[in-house]
């Protein structure tokens, strides 16, 4: 039930509140110096996790688990890589669909949905790029879990890391007013994470990175 509240949080932040100031920050629009510290961490976040891929994906199937407007999965399909872009917002993959070449369509799958959804089959990798940071760690667990069982090499994803900083962000955000449907991040620890995933999926840090009010932490499960 946790899950399903979440979700639909997220759906109705990025697909009615949030989706226009996030078609801005992913662009090459001036944005606030706050909001050019997110996009250069964001920037900085992406290229690590690429980092973990090869270059030559020419016979690879990958998950973009939250792609929102289409940054990562262009990157994958430039390496040759067979793409499921799948967001739970309908804006942000319109979005992707607008700004991705044409000629790259042909190797990508859009699709509007929850990430879980076993029906887009099995994959080599799966990337969530701050798509999983608003979960419990139950729910993370259990998502990671089927992902894993999904994917034949890495699932490499981010959460928001448990710092000072957006531990107090984290308790602000849980005494906002009821009727605020925006997400709250859930911090998370990777001792918990690899607890969580023991015997299962074998936890590797992949480095975080902290830039203005962006903060996020690498993860791989192999």
């Amino acid at each position: 039930m946790l899950y399903d509240q979440t979700l639909s949080r997220v759906e109705t932040y990025f697909d009615k509140t949030a989706s226009k100031t996030w078609e801005q920050l992913t662009s090459d629009a001036p944005v606030s110096k706050i909001r050019q510290t997110v996009r250069i961490g964001r920037e900085r976040m992406r290229n690590k996790l690429l980092g973990q891929l090869p270059n030559d994906l020419s016979e690879a199937r990958i998950l973009d688990a939250g792609c929102g407007t289409g940054q990562l999965t262009t990157e994958l399909v430039k390496r040759g890589a067979s793409v499921v872009a799948t967001d739970i917002s309908n804006s942000l993959i319109q979005i992707a669909k607008n700004r991705i070449p044409k000629d790259y369509h042909r190797k990508i799958n859009f699709h509007v949905g929850d990430l879980c959804n076993k029906d887009l089959g099995q994959f080599d990798y799966v990337i969530a790029m701050d798509s999983l940071i608003y979960y419990s760690l139950n729910d993370l667990s259990r998502i990671l879990i089927g992902l894993k069982q999904r994917t034949t090499k890495e699932v490499i994803f981010t959460v928001a890391p448990r710092t000072k900083l957006l531990l107090v962000m984290w308790y602000l955000g849980k005494l906002a007013p009821k009727g605020d449907k925006s997400p709250v991040m859930v911090p998370h620890s990777l001792g918990k994470i690899s607890e969580n995933l023991f015997g299962i999926a074998k936890v590797k840090d992949l480095g975080r990175v902290s830039s203005g009010f962006y903060i996020s932490q690498g993860i791989s499960c192999i």
